[in-house]
């Protein structure tokens, strides 16, 4: 099985091409925010670069959120674009999820921190655990927008150790060092920001349990209504 995976949810743009267990190449760019520009480049140079061919992939993988608005639909029109050219499936991934794979099989709590703006994250809380042999991903609280300090308070009373990464870290590394009363870390800089890699790797087990979908099922995950929503609303009053 290989798979072409895609992740402009945040600040990167990363791109990787995966076949069984291996990982053959990955182009990942934390300079610009400019995914519109940066991205099909990326896929591009990769693609020669392994000498692959549009034929070659079983499934196009893509980070489908939460994160940046824009960088999703970049994303979602990127992966949507090459799924109906080359007449193949696609497979979404929730963001959070995708970002725990990062730190595969580390202990304790896994807490992947988004900036959402307005001392919001997109977050969510996991484990990985060993069963039967192999190390998996437990979802204890699915990914989701909430404020700060609601988070940090979850996480006192599960009264675990905690590993935190995203682009949230430098964010609220203040207030968690502050208020968070139990032990944490965070993932070194290699670690820390979205990889399509780990999309990819997450993107197996969908396939193998079916979770997949079109060009035209494929939907981003907000989480949140946009500005311009959120503006609409109040000039009418909502």
């Amino acid at each position: 099985m290989k798979i072409l995976a895609i992740d402009a949810s945040g600040l990167v743009a990363s791109v990787s091409i995966l076949e069984d267990d291996k990982m053959v190449g990955e182009y990942t760019l934390n300079h610009t925010r400019n995914h519109s520009v940066t991205l099909l480049p990326l896929v591009d140079a990769l693609i020669q670069a392994t000498d692959s061919k549009p034929e070659d992939f079983d499934y196009i993988a893509l980070a489908g959120g939460p994160g940046s608005f824009t960088g999703l639909r970049i994303g979602a029109a990127t992966a949507k674009g090459l799924a109906f050219s080359w007449k193949k499936p696609i497979i979404s991934v929730p963001t959070i999820d995708a970002l725990c794979y990062n730190v595969f099989g580390v202990e304790g709590i896994v807490c992947p921190i988004l900036d959402a703006r307005r001392n919001q994250t997109y977050t969510g809380i996991y484990r990985f655990e060993e069963k039967d042999g192999e190390s998996t991903l437990l979802t204890i609280d699915e990914q989701k927008a909430c404020d700060i300090n609601s988070l940090i308070e979850r996480l006192n009373e599960l009264g675990e150790k905690v590993t935190f990464l995203g682009d949230g870290v430098p964010v609220f590394k203040d207030t968690i060092d502050e208020k968070l009363k139990v032990e944490h870390r965070y993932a070194p800089a290699h670690q820390s920001r979205q990889r399509a890699s780990s999309v990819g790797m997450l993107a197996f087990r969908y396939a193998k349990e079916g979770k997949i979908e079109d060009t035209f099922t494929h939907r981003p995950i907000y989480l949140r209504e946009t500005q311009a929503e959120r503006e609409r609303k109040m000039r009418e009053g909502k």
